[in-house]
Formats: structure tokens, sequence, C-alpha cells
């Protein structure tokens, strides 16, 4: 294994154990980022705002709320891809991987695929924030100096 920086090895059950650990993460964070601001401005609060795509219409204020709630998530997202994932090679990946189970679980909510443009805009928004700041957290982790302290100091 010369030449590589870390031993990688195929382990499905890593893997997928780190899919369900972030997008249940994901729902999480989004369900309290959701309770938290409609507690702030008195809206309801149901499954259809994560998962029906209508709901996220950005010309009403309960459209908008919600929009904010995936775009805060979006930060708690890339925080658990730091924890979770910790590669930065692999950020990537794993939010493209959350997206795609989103929106499979959209699609069998509403019973057909999301055809709203603002959905759209505001997921893959909210896919680009995540990716950019895990990977931004996952670089500073792995590039973080290595201490070294084999023993004494020697004064030469």
């Amino acid at each position: 294994m010369g030449g590589h920086f870390r031993y990688t090895k195929w382990d499905p059950v890593l893997i997928i154990s780190q899919i369900v650990c972030l997008q249940a993460l994901y729902y999480v964070t989004l369900g309290v980022c959701l309770v938290f601001l409609n507690m702030l401005t008195g809206g309801l609060l149901s499954l259809d705002s994560i998962f029906n795509f209508e709901v996220l219409n950005l010309s009403e204020g309960h459209g908008r709320v919600v929009a904010i709630a995936f775009v805060l998530n979006a930060g708690f997202s890339a925080l658990s891809l730091w924890w979770v994932v910790q590669r930065t090679k692999l950020c990537l990946d794993f939010s493209c991987t959350t997206l795609g189970y989103h929106l499979l679980f959209c699609w069998l909510h509403g019973g057909r695929a999301p055809s709203s443009a603002a959905w759209w805009l505001v997921q893959l928004a909210c896919l680009s924030l995540a990716c950019v700041c895990g990977e931004f957290l996952c670089m500073r982790t792995e590039l973080a100096a290595i201490p070294v302290n084999l023993g004494g100091r020697a004064d030469l």
C-alpha cells in the first residue's frame, strides 16, 4: 500500500451504517428546525412540511419557513458529514445519497415525483451548501497538524 495516505477497504456494513445514520440525523435536525421555526411563526407542523414538495412554495409564508428550515438543516448536514463520514472526498457522495433518499421518500409520500421548481432549487442549494461546508470541515480535520511526541525534549 505504498503511496496511499490511508488504507481503505470495501466495507459495505460501514457504508450502509453511515447512510442510515446520516439520513436519520438529516430528518431529526430538519424536524427540530421546523419545530423551532414554527414555534416562532405560529405555523402548522405536519409531515407534509418535510415530504410534500407542494408545501415548499416560496411565495407563501409557510413555504418560506420550510425553505429556511431546509437551509438551516444544510448546516447541520455538514456537521453530520464531518462527524459521521470524516473524509473530504466522500462528502459529495453522501450528500447526494441523502438527497436521493429524500427525493425517493417525497415521491413515495406524494405519489409522484417533485415537480416544483422551488423544491428543486432549495434542495440543490442545500445539497451544495452541505457538501461544500462538510468538505471544508473534513479538510480542516484531515490537514490538521499531527503532534509527534516521542519522548523527552532534546535541546540541541
